[in-house]
């Protein structure tokens, strides 16, 4: 795969995410009528409805895993090859997770029990912030690659009380005390 496929495959993802979900039903933008670039509460109810939010932590982490897993486990993969792995897994993760059995098990099982999907343009923006981490990965060395995604997870963790791999536990096996921590921010409580 030529370095000219891979890119044009990525952008494409923009597109092929968009109409998907504008067919799915998904609003273009916030159903409250305006854009904002971050929603500082994952208990907001534009949370993952405007360009970004806590969430986007775990979209960036997508990206810099792919860079990661590839230098570490795949080192003969050229970088067009990995960048179509990113996009493709990317483009396959923003039309999944708006698939009615995903959304029911988010708000089965997790702290989004009222979610209903993101909006277009905040898929598409996760998406991007995707390939941002992607990138972003490949300049850095792997040992800053490292350090990078356990900044990314501890932060979204911390402040923002999920993170990849809290959403992932708590899909797999869901643990009270983790829920009851998760919680404790929530006004509605």
């Amino acid at each position: 795969m030529t370095r000219t496929h891979a890119n044009t495959f990525a952008a494409s993802g923009i597109l092929i995410i968009a109409v998907t979900l504008l067919a799915w039903g998904q609003p273009m933008i916030c159903t409250c009528g305006y854009i904002a670039p971050w929603i500082s509460s994952i208990f907001h109810s534009g949370n993952s409805q405007h360009i970004a939010d806590w969430y986007t932590l775990s979209h960036i982490l997508h990206g810099v895993l792919v860079t990661l897993a590839g230098r570490l486990f795949f080192p003969q993969i050229s970088a067009p090859w990995l960048l179509a792995i990113a996009a493709l897994t990317g483009i396959a993760w923003e039309i999944v997770e708006h698939t009615e059995w995903v959304l029911g098990a988010f708000r089965a099982t997790t702290i989004n029990q009222g979610y209903y999907g993101d909006s277009v343009l905040n898929a598409v923006m996760d998406y991007i912030f995707m390939l941002g981490g992607f990138f972003a990965a490949r300049a850095l060395p792997t040992l800053w690659v490292i350090v990078l995604v356990v900044v990314l997870e501890l932060t979204a963790a911390i402040f923002g009380r999920d993170s990849m791999v809290l959403s992932t536990l708590m899909l797999v096996y869901p643990i009270e005390a983790v829920n009851d921590w998760q919680q404790e921010l929530n006004p509605l409580r």
